[in-house]
């Protein structure tokens, strides 16, 4: 299709129109993202009947902001209490519940907001600009290069584990264990499942997610009287002043919004990768691609830009496929094909010829999603930031209450909310004994991913191995799988060499003899 200059201009006047109806969605979905197990896809199946009786456009203006605004809440209780809201978000764990810790929270929070809401607004637009070539993209990234982008995602665990590397790998290991729970993939037979059904499935993510973050990050809190530290706490009280230092980050790290928006982007395009993938390798080539990788970890303001842009740009990313071929990129994106195939929308390159309006449209709602979320939700940034002043009294059983009705929610197995529980006391053993629980979940996300992948590409390769070297676009890959396990190392070299000679030249100057 022609680019036709009075089909975008009334498509951007139709995407307008419908800002009523974006806005309450947009509402709606930071308040379920910020509540862990309470995801879109939920959200949109309870919510059915209500899009099905909308008229087409509406419909997909409500669940494509509702959806969009969930990635965004997902990181508030990230940041603020340890608790992400999403599984995108366990990577702002890592750098924005330590800025709370440090007395910048709302610095943190405006980090966020800037980061999802600029990321998926560049996404979405470059989206229509490019949808046709990004329709091929996941026609390329197969099984062997989806191993490659996996491996990425599980290098991270020696970035997180640099400071004890062996406590690292034994968290690393012990999540990709969990992960290897459920039913073979080859001959279907169940592993370490104990008889349980509800594990033939693998272990969920959602009760994994709440309890080694949430419910673990309870019992602590347990232990002291707010969530940041006493001498923080007047550090913390609210200033506009914040909200603009905030601001001031966000603009220093737009570079880093930007690449990392694309790369959730490109993943989000694979059916079957998510957020949390695209979250964690963004956050890895961050810290890698970093002049002070040694800062991230420890309430760094790009550990929080890069998982937030890059889990906000899968959203335009899933729905690249669901438009141009038909095949949904995710679940939140199956439970809107629903609702266009209830409207007789065929979907596919068809698509692009009979119903433009609707192909294209569905991202110029995108882009107004994310404005209305730019201006609604960082004035927000300021009050928000005084959760963190609640005694942990009241919040640890708000925190325990809603955690475990949202780990029900998910599957609605009672099972979820016991497996949350025993989570639980692993994270909280965890972080007592000062193993990374983000280690942890990047096994449990990203192994049986990886061994999907992997057994899939031997399958095609008839168990040859070296089927992962035989594609192009999967050699470069790998070797910047390489190239994020030597820079770190050599950089590390380099930095030590540069202290040596730096503790040397005073006393070749003076002529002293070191002591």
């Amino acid at each position: 299709m022609g680019w036709d200059s009075a089909l975008l201009l009334s498509l951007a006047v139709d995407a307008v129109m419908l800002t009523w109806i974006v806005v309450p969605a947009v509402l709606l979905g930071i308040l379920v993202g910020a509540i862990p197990g309470f995801s879109a896809q939920n959200t949109l199946i309870i919510l059915l009947p209500l899009t099905l009786a909308m008229d087409i456009n509406m419909a997909l203006a409500f669940m494509v902001s509702l959806y969009c605004a969930t990635h965004l809440g997902g990181g508030i209780p990230a940041i603020l209490v340890n608790m992400p809201g999403t599984g995108g978000a366990a990577a702002t764990t890592l750098d924005g519940y330590q800025m709370t810790l440090k007395g910048k929270a709302q610095q943190a929070l405006v980090l966020c907001f800037v980061a999802s809401t600029i990321g998926g607004l560049v996404t979405s637009i470059a989206t229509v600009a490019l949808l046709p070539f990004l329709a091929q993209v996941g026609m390329y990234l197969r099984s062997v290069e989806m191993v490659a982008v996996m491996v990425f995602g599980l290098v991270l665990i020696a970035a997180i584990a640099a400071d004890d590397p062996l406590k690292g790998i034994i968290a690393g290991f012990f999540g990709l264990m969990i992960g290897a729970i459920g039913t073979d993939h080859i001959y279907g037979t169940p592993r370490a499942a104990f008889g349980f059904l509800e594990l033939y499935d693998g272990v969920p993510l959602v009760p994994a997610l709440i309890g080694l973050f949430a419910i673990s990050e309870a019992f602590s809190m347990m232990e002291r009287s707010t969530i940041v530290p006493r001498s923080a706490v007047v550090d913390t009280r609210a200033h506009w002043a914040d909200t603009l230092e905030g601001l001031r980050l966000s603009l220093k790290y737009w570079w880093l919004t930007i690449w990392t928006s694309f790369v959730g982007l490109l993943i989000g395009v694979v059916p079957g990768a998510g957020a949390s993938i695209a979250s964690f390798v963004a956050y890895q080539q961050a810290r890698m691609f970093s002049k002070t990788p040694d800062e991230f970890g420890k309430g760094f303001a790009p550990g929080v830009v890069a998982p937030e842009a890059a889990n906000n740009g899968v959203t335009s990313g899933t729905l690249v496929p669901l438009m141009a071929i038909g095949v949904p990129g995710g679940s939140t994106a199956a439970v809107m094909m629903v609702v266009l195939q209830y409207h007789g929308i065929v979907l596919g390159p068809r698509l692009f010829i009979e119903s433009p309006e609707i192909a294209y449209g569905i991202f110029f709602s995108m882009t107004l999603s994310y404005i209305v979320m730019l201006f609604t939700i960082l004035p927000l940034a300021r009050y928000m930031s005084q959760v963190v002043l609640i005694p942990t009294r009241i919040l640890v059983p708000m925190i325990l209450s809603l955690t475990i009705v949202g780990a029900f929610a998910n599957r609605e197995y009672v099972f979820d909310m016991s497996l949350a529980l025993v989570f639980g006391v692993i994270g909280y053993i965890a972080r007592k004994t000062h193993y990374h629980v983000t280690a942890i979940l990047i096994g449990i996300i990203l192994g049986p991913l990886f061994e999907q992948y992997l057994l899939r590409s031997l399958r095609i390769g008839q168990g040859d191995l070296t089927i992962l070297f035989s594609s192009t676009i999967g050699n470069v890959l790998w070797a910047f799988v390489v190239l994020s396990v030597l820079l770190p190392w050599l950089r590390s070299r380099q930095q030590e060499r540069r202290r040596r000679v730096e503790r040397e030249t005073p006393t070749a100057l003076t002529g002293d003899q070191p002591r």
